[in-house]
């Protein structure tokens, strides 16, 4: 296949450039490293990665969909009508990205650093998201209907009007939670977890 037919090769990118329209389908972009670049409308759908960096890149229209990333950075990312459907993300670090009407349909996060990242209003329900740091992220209105969040670092996070119904949020942060601002019913907690948000409602425990 010649280079013409195959389309712009990941590997040789530079700094600020954009990319527009390509299929990447199935490659594996392990140890691909991409500063400031612009993807639009790119296909990554079943990509595998591992150690692979984005800084401060922007993704438009660009389809995860069933990709696996392992210890891949996305930091200052912006992503734009993503579709991360299926897709996989372990030791990933993505701190203080953002995220705009996206689709995280059967997204699983595992053991990475979230921290500061933006996910106002996110439809999110029924991710699986375990032993991840979120400090700090924005969640203000973000739906997590029937989410996983097991062990989660949400200590400083914004959750206002966040809906968590029928949520299993065991061993995660909850300090930062209002229970009188968010959608509990249902929800999954341990009876640390009882306490903290007892307290946050003005009760007081005792043995």
């Amino acid at each position: 296949m010649s280079e013409d037919e195959r389309g712009t090769e990941p590997g040789g990118i530079a700094p600020g450039s954009s990319v527009r329209g390509e299929d990447w389908y199935g490659r594996d972009l392990s140890g691909l490293t991409l500063e400031g670049v612009e993807l639009v409308e790119v296909d990554l759908t079943e990509v595998t990665a591992t150690g692979t960096t984005f800084d401060g890149c922007t993704f438009r229209g660009v389809r995860f969909n069933a990709s696996v990333w392992t210890e891949c950075a996305f930091t200052g990312c912006t992503f734009s009508r993503a579709n991360f459907f299926d897709a996989s993300f372990e030791r990933c670090k993505l701190v203080g990205s953002r995220f705009d009407d996206c689709r995280f349909d059967l997204l699983r996060a595992e053991r990475g650093d979230w921290s500061f990242v933006t996910l106002r209003r996110a439809a999110l329900d029924g991710v699986h998201l375990e032993g991840l740091r979120m400090r700090e992220a924005d969640l203000d209105g973000a739906r997590l209907s029937g989410a996983t969040l097991l062990g989660v670092d949400l200590s400083g996070a914004d959750l206002a009007d966040v809906d968590l119904t029928g949520a299993v949020l065991r061993g995660s942060d909850l300090s930062a939670l209002d229970p009188r601002a968010a959608r509990l019913a249902g929800a999954v907690i341990d009876p640390a977890q009882a306490v903290v948000l007892a307290e946050g409602l003005g009760l007081v425990v005792t043995a």
